[in-house]
């Protein structure tokens, strides 16, 4: 299916809406302006049909949901005398919403008496019709789609211990009977409430269903890579890449491996990172892996590894990126990124895998080197602060000072930073408390749990930078609650932060550098309780 074509296909889904809309309103539907009218309107309810998924149910809710009308459109729908009839499913998944919208509604506008009051009744409502919705025989597939959503947004929304299960249910049904789902843009509104909610993996495979239905087997391999590149274009990575999934797959079962190993890795470069750009690092990573899995690995020439390890070092999977960084330095020993490869593999080691002798090596190779360039001064610093932090203020001060002689005026901020270090040693003065404590939770072997969210992060506004080009760093935000009590703060920025020295109180802060090479900031994030959490990041100024 062509882009165009994909296109006018959900053109014509959205029209044929309207239409249905449109009529039933021309008919006066729901009015109510008569008995007579109410029995009609009854009886065109009662007609409607779940394998329709609920059309004319959808287009009441509609005229009565633009007045905010919610708790008239549920009487109107507990007072029709469904009986045994099929519309039955139908009122009871429309009655859920209507409670289910009206909730939100009251929360949206500070309706606290009727929240309060009633919010449990309504909160009950909601769970008990969308279940009998869906425990219905003669719910369609579609409508069943809708309440396993509407039951899973309840309990995520609750947040309560019955959100897993319904996320299950609901990924369970689009699984086992999608083929039998008329109507294919359900199961997109499935993929993009998922999306909202945060569940981004569990989106795309929804995505992937959605496509499977609309793209046909005729469709060519150019119309659907040129749709993925649309969505792609149009900022909407989540569809963009379910499609290329789809585009991926098939031509891994039909082109021959040089022109696949070069199509998959053309992919990958568009996701990984590069600045003012639309990125996803973990998509590309996967692209990667799969050139791995089809035993394509000779393709991975110096740059190509250069760029599997940076874009891992912006996921901030440092692991990874530290295995195709030492991949690049053995193989390409004379290639032009391999000092900063073997800066930020003593970094990465130091400060996120917390494996000191490792790091030490990696700094002591280029500290070896005869020609001086940002990444051996930057070494002579990284050094000279391990074996500070270990106590060895004798060895510290000589690398320190070693900086000062090879700098000859230049690298003012890697100079400043020295200076700074060699104050603290001649006036035996404790390291820096921002850095000292950073240290000992990244070198103390207590490495953080995978398994366990990030409570605290950084995040630059660009990680790829000129000099004195400002940009904004920040912490991610994470605000831990103790009751209805906000926590207050602190947080301990450390490492090379350019021009700016931020105050413990500032979640973020501007700044800007005048050498080139990498940047190291670390931040750890403190309550009155103790640590909440510590990280690292790299800024690259070139």
């Amino acid at each position: 299916m062509a882009p165009h074509d994909f296109k006018d296909h959900i053109r014509r889904i959205n029209m044929l809406n309207k239409k249905i809309f449109a009529t039933v309103f021309a008919v006066g539907f729901l009015m109510c302006v008569s008995a007579q009218a109410a029995e009609d309107a009854q009886q065109q309810l009662l007609g409607d049909s779940p394998d329709t998924c609920c059309a004319v149910f959808e287009a009441a809710k509609a005229d009565y949901y633009k007045d905010n009308r919610y708790r008239q459109f549920f009487d109107l729908l507990d007072s029709l005398k469904n009986g045994k009839t099929s519309a039955g499913p139908c009122v009871n998944y429309y009655k859920a919403l209507s409670r289910y919208d009206q909730l939100k509604y009251l929360e949206e506008k500070q309706v606290w008496d009727e929240y309060f009051a009633q919010g449990n009744a309504y909160r009950d409502q909601v769970v008990e019709n969308a279940q009998k919705t869906i425990a219905s025989d003669s719910c369609g597939e579609c409508l069943r789609l809708k309440g396993l959503l509407l039951l899973w947004r309840f309990h995520s929304g609750q947040q309560d211990a019955f959100n897993q299960q319904a996320l299950n249910d609901l990924m369970s049904n689009v699984a086992s009977s999608a083929k039998q789902i008329k109507n294919p843009e359900v199961l997109k509104t499935a993929a993009d409430e998922l999306m909202a909610y945060g569940e981004k993996a569990k989106a795309r495979e929804v995505y992937k269903v959605y496509f499977d239905k609309i793209i046909t087997a005729e469709a060519k391999d150019e119309d659907l890579k040129s749709t993925a590149e649309a969505f792609y274009k149009e900022g909407n990575l989540e569809l963009a890449e379910s499609v290329y999934d789809i585009y991926l797959e098939r031509i891994i079962k039909s082109w021959p491996k040089d022109k696949l190993a070069a199509e998959l890795i053309l992919t990958a470069q568009k996701f990984a990172y590069k600045p003012d750009s639309q990125n996803d690092m973990l998509y590309a990573e996967k692209i990667f892996k799969k050139v791995d899995e089809l035993g394509l690995k000779d393709i991975f020439n110096q740059d190509l590894i250069y760029l599997r390890a940076f874009n891992l070092e912006k996921a901030k999977e440092y692991k990874g990126a530290s295995e195709f960084y030492a991949l690049l330095t053995k193989d390409f020993p004379g290639s032009s990124r391999n000092e900063e490869a073997l800066y930020k593999l003593g970094l990465i080691n130091m400060y996120a895998l917390g494996d000191a002798g490792s790091s030490r090596g990696y700094f002591d190779q280029l500290i070896a080197k005869e020609d001086v360039s940002p990444y051996v001064i930057q070494s002579l610093y990284q050094s000279g602060l391990l074996w500070q932090w270990q106590g060895d203020n004798q060895k510290a001060k000589e690398l320190y000072n070693k900086l000062l002689t090879l700098a000859g005026g230049n690298f003012p901020e890697a100079v400043k930073l020295a200076n700074e270090r060699i104050r603290e040693i001649d006036e035996a003065k404790p390291l820096d408390y921002n850095l000292k404590t950073f240290l000992g939770l990244s070198l103390s072997g207590k490495n953080k749990e995978p398994s366990v969210p990030a409570q605290a992060g950084i995040n630059s506004s660009n990680y790829i930078l000129n000099k004195e080009q400002k940009i904004t760093v920040s912490s991610n935000g994470y605000q831990p609650q103790n009751g209805c009590m906000q926590v207050e703060l602190q947080y301990l920025w450390a490492g090379n932060t350019g021009l700016t020295k931020p105050a413990a109180g500032e979640g973020s802060f501007q700044t800007s550098y005048s050498d080139a090479g990498t940047k190291e900031i670390s931040l750890v994030v403190v309550s009155a309780a103790g640590v909440v959490d510590w990280s690292f990041d790299m800024l690259d100024v070139r």
